[in-house]
């Protein structure tokens, strides 16, 4: 084994999607032993899997960690530098399609698609008055946070009538107009996030009482952006007309206190894991190890 190079998946990985990828002569293993780590030279890391100083210690001929995805939380990037690994990412692999999901999202809770199948399903129609659908032509669209899934999601708002006004303290948006987080919420009809937490709540109670009656916000960026009990207060109070979450602040969630309310919805934060997205994440993650085991630099490499 130790004459041909050794890529090992680190998390679920389909053989399949990054087999063709990678060089000729190396040996991928997707369900690695101990004596497997010892030998990689390359690993293709999923979300969820910890590459910490002790794992990197069992693999000490590791040279690249290549991340389906941007996010290293759960990468040592300090470590793996002093090891001398590089840790690959795959920026706008799934860009689309969480921009997709996210404005299906604001779609589905506008239309109120969610309460009219419940209405239907469970024999209420022709006995109580029908949920009536919103509009999203001539409504506003916040976008807060412009980068790739912003500018996609400004695209769908835009191709849908809707008028896109923009907020991110980093980038200007040269098509739409930029407004600041506090008149971006007074004046949207629907907001979507899509900017990097860790900075503290971005959209406090305070903030989200001063929005239109019935606004809609989907926030499939970062769980911090604005906490579950904000949500919950705003939703009681009638601040928000409509809720939908593809990130939470423990994943796996379980019975989260917005379950079942008629104007949410939730998904398994899986709005940038559709098949076309995975696959373009899996073969980036595999061009990244095939770049430096031929002795290349990756095209994108987080650092410390």
């Amino acid at each position: 084994m130790s004459d041909v190079p050794v890529v090992v998946g680190l998390g679920p990985v389909d053989p399949a999607l990054v087999v063709p990828y990678l060089p000729d002569d190396a040996l991928f293993v997707a369900d690695p032993s101990a004596a497997d780590l010892a030998v990689a030279e390359g690993a293709i890391v999923r979300a969820a899997f910890d590459v910490d100083r002790g794992l990197l210690a069992r693999m000490p001929r590791l040279r690249v960690a290549a991340r389906t995805g941007v996010g290293v939380d759960r990468v040592d990037v300090a470590a793996a530098a002093e090891r001398g690994v590089a840790v690959a990412v795959t920026p706008g692999s799934n860009s689309r399609a969480v921009a997709e999901g996210a404005f299906a999202m604001v779609c589905s809770l506008v239309k109120r698609v969610g309460e009219s199948h419940a209405f239907v399903a469970s024999g209420r129609w022709g006995g109580e008055p029908v949920p009536v659908p919103g509009d999203l032509f001539g409504k506003t669209l916040a976008v807060l946070g412009f980068g790739r899934i912003g500018r996609v999601i400004a695209g769908f708002g835009e191709a849908f009538g809707m008028r896109v006004i923009v907020h991110d303290p980093f980038v200007r948006a040269e098509a739409y107009e930029n407004v600041s987080l506090e008149e971006a919420v007074r004046r949207a009809d629907a907001v979507t996030l899509h900017l990097p937490g860790g900075g503290g709540e971005l959209l406090p109670i305070e903030l989200l009482r001063t929005a239109r009656s019935g606004l809609v916000l989907v926030n499939c960026a970062r769980a911090d952006l604005v906490r579950t009990e904000t949500l919950r207060a705003a939703l009681d109070e009638g601040a928000l007309g409509g809720i939908g979450l593809d990130v939470f602040e423990t994943e796996p969630v379980r019975d989260h206190p917005l379950a079942g309310h008629p104007r949410a919805l939730l998904s398994p934060h899986t709005t940038g894991l559709s098949e076309g997205a995975t696959a373009t994440t899996f073969r980036m993650a595999a061009e990244a190890v095939s770049e430096v085991l031929a002795g290349r630099s990756p095209a994108h490499v987080a650092t410390v």
